[in-house]
């Protein structure tokens, strides 16, 4: 019994281990695997263009900044769908049945967007 308890600490502390790379490196593995697509489809301004996005991270990324500028963009998402909101219920208002479709979908779509942003790591 001490053997399978043993065994499956150590094997939780190496598959922890592995995924304990800070939000930094992930974003460099992204923009590196983003090159590499881009090279397979010959797209030198693509490459070009995230070649200096990656010397920008290397040069100038932090876990914190990330995080920071991740939970600015909630925010400003947050907004987003309280304005959505507000311009369903003045088209509710105003009984438009066109509007109210096209309100109710923009308000779906930044709801979604919202989702989308809370479902990343960082």
């Amino acid at each position: 019994m001490k053997y399978r308890i043993t065994l499956a600490l150590a094997l939780f502390s190496l598959s922890t281990a592995s995924f304990a790379t800070s939000l930094c490196q992930e974003k460099e593995k992204d923009i590196q695997r983003e090159i590499s697509y881009a090279e397979k489809h010959n797209n030198q301004n693509r490459i070009d263009g995230l070649k200096k996005a990656l010397s920008e991270v290397k040069a100038n990324c932090s876990d914190s900044k990330l995080r920071a500028d991740h939970q600015k963009k909630i925010a400003e998402q947050q907004d987003e769908i309280a304005e959505r909101r507000q311009d369903l219920k003045e088209a509710n208002e105003k009984g438009d049945a066109d509007k109210i479709a096209k309100r109710e979908a923009k308000l779906k779509e930044a709801q979604e967007e919202l989702k989308a942003l809370e479902a990343r790591d960082y």
